[in-house]
């Protein structure tokens, strides 16, 4: 018969699921830790095990020696002799020691070591039955709370449901009944502890996996779901085979499935609404329940539409304190703007006025007064790298770049290429009207030149004019740039530079 030794050996591992070699290495460490008490060091310690595990030995290996310095480690030969006649110098020899004959604090060592080694091997078992439940749904009851966090038994583990993993519909009492996801394992002081959560969107996932086979046979693809947990969750959901209308599987018969898991959520309102590839189709159906007239894609690279529906849809489209947009926006991944179609009209009119402003700009028939340009940076659509570019290089009026393309000149320029070049030419054939005079120039000058000097002259004329009018001395000509000028100027007004007149003395 078994001793009872072999028999706590089969009930740990039946009862903690460690195993026979975990539990026989425990004892093992479990000794060498009391004798390494007792005599201050365990490695030659050695600790045989009979093979029904009904019995346990414990030795001391000593090296004979003829003169003993460590006694925990050496013994004399002629003390050798009397264990075993055929005992040499050198040799080692295994002395039975018996485990009774440990002192307390020995003993206590060995439990603490037994007692560690066995907690730490029960989580390590409990770790690797329980890793690969994360994402999966449990079961278990309402244990206690603590701050907010809500403990449940779980069996042989204990859960934790975070106040920030609980809905805001819920409450619970002692020994109530919680299904939850769980979402991370780890170990703690007092065991292993598995947390738990009802507000993640994998729950719902998850539990429309057990309601809908369909879903879990993967003839439904679940594509995306997001959540307010306690007030609405929306499922974007499609189906691999076309005899199987994905919105209505997940309903159920007379809607039999989805009560279940509105049940399930604490009455908190769902909204399964079929997957389309086509942008406008999948936010129509995003904003479920509300009818939508129609989609207009804003732009689509900033992924901005715009939706249209009826006067009494635009509350139900926009959901209370806006939950329901809130959430079309994140199932679709689009930023969606909501007007009534009275509203649409007004917003479309302002836009087609807005395109009718713009064409006006570039409209030749247009009787409206004609914009003197003379630049190549006041040409409309120009782009302003390729007009500093030119500026860089001093071509800064439209003739000069006519003249630097016609010669070819423009394209020694860096960072010009030809399509600027091309481009920049295409908006003067279409924006810019050039006027020319009824005046003979020479070496074929062109109008601008000719309008500049005629201006110049002008200008001139009216100062000198202006300069008479106001004083009634005798008006000069500065030497350097023409302005006129007075005596009583020490500085030209126009170039600024400085003046002094000097008079011969008349005989």
């Amino acid at each position: 018969m078994a001793s009872e030794m072999a028999e706590a050996i089969r009930q740990l591992t039946q009862d903690n699921g460690i195993s026979e070699d975990s539990i026989i290495s425990t004892i093992e460490s479990t000794i060498k830790a009391a004798y390494k008490r007792k005599f201050g060091s365990s490695e030659n310690c050695i600790v045989h095990f009979a093979d029904d595990l009904s019995d346990v030995s414990v030795y001391s290996r000593k090296v004979i020696v003829d003169g003993v310095y460590d006694p925990v480690t050496e013994i004399e030969l002629e003390d050798a002799l009397k264990m075993s006649e055929e005992c040499e110098l050198g040799d080692e020899i295994d002395i039975l020691i018996d485990p009774k004959n440990f002192d307390r604090s020995a003993v206590q060592t060995g439990k603490q070591t037994a007692h560690q080694f066995l907690s730490e091997s029960h989580k390590d078992s409990l770790m690797a039955q329980y890793k690969d439940k994360v994402g999966e749904i449990i079961i278990g009851y309402y244990q206690r709370e603590r701050n907010g966090n809500i403990y449940v038994d779980l069996g042989k583990v204990e859960g934790i449901l975070p106040a920030r993993y609980q809905s805001p519909r819920e409450t619970y009492h002692k020994s109530d009944r919680i299904k939850a996801l769980v979402v991370d394992v780890k170990k703690t002081s007092n065991g292993l502890q598995l947390v738990l959560s009802r507000t993640d969107p994998d729950f719902v996932r998850a539990i429309i996996e057990l309601e809908v086979p369909e879903v879990y046979d993967k003839i439904i693809d679940i594509h995306k779901i997001v959540r307010e947990a306690g007030y609405r969750t929306k499922i974007a959901v499609s189906s691999n085979r076309e005899d199987v209308d994905p919105v209505g599987a997940c309903v159920g018969l007379k809607g039999v499935r989805i009560q279940s898991i509105i049940r399930e959520l604490e009455g908190e309102k769902i909204d399964i609404l079929k997957w389309d590839e086509d942008y406008r189709s999948f936010i129509k159906n995003a904003l479920s329940p509300a009818q939508v007239s129609g989609v207009v894609i804003l732009d689509e690279e900033k992924r901005q539409a715009l939706a249209v529906v009826p006067d009494d849809q635009l509350s139900l489209a926009i959901g209370k304190q806006g939950l329901n947009v809130r959430l079309a926006n994140r199932l679709v991944d689009w930023n969606i703007d909501i007007k009534t179609e009275a509203q649409y009209e007004d917003y479309d009119q302002v836009l087609q006025q807005s395109r009718e402003s713009v064409a006006n700009l570039f409209n030749d028939d247009v009787d409206n007064e004609v914009l003197e340009i003379q630049n190549v940076s006041e040409i409309p659509g120009v782009d302003s790298r390729i007009a500093n570019l030119l500026a860089e290089n001093n071509i800064l009026d439209i003739q000069s770049f006519m003249n630097a393309a016609e010669n070819g000149s423009l394209t020694m320029i860096e960072g010009l290429s030809e399509e600027d070049i091309q481009n920049v030419s295409q908006l003067i054939d279409h924006t810019v009207e050039f006027v020319e005079n009824d005046v003979e120039t020479n070496n074929d000058e062109s109008s601008v030149d000719t309008e500049s000097e005629k201006t110049t002259e002008e200008e001139q004329k009216t100062d000198t004019e202006s300069v008479q009018e106001e004083s009634d001395t005798e008006v000069y000509e500065c030497p350097e740039c023409g302005a006129p000028v007075t005596i009583d100027m020490t500085e030209c007004p126009k170039c600024h530079i400085g003046l002094s007149f000097e008079f011969e003395d008349e005989e």
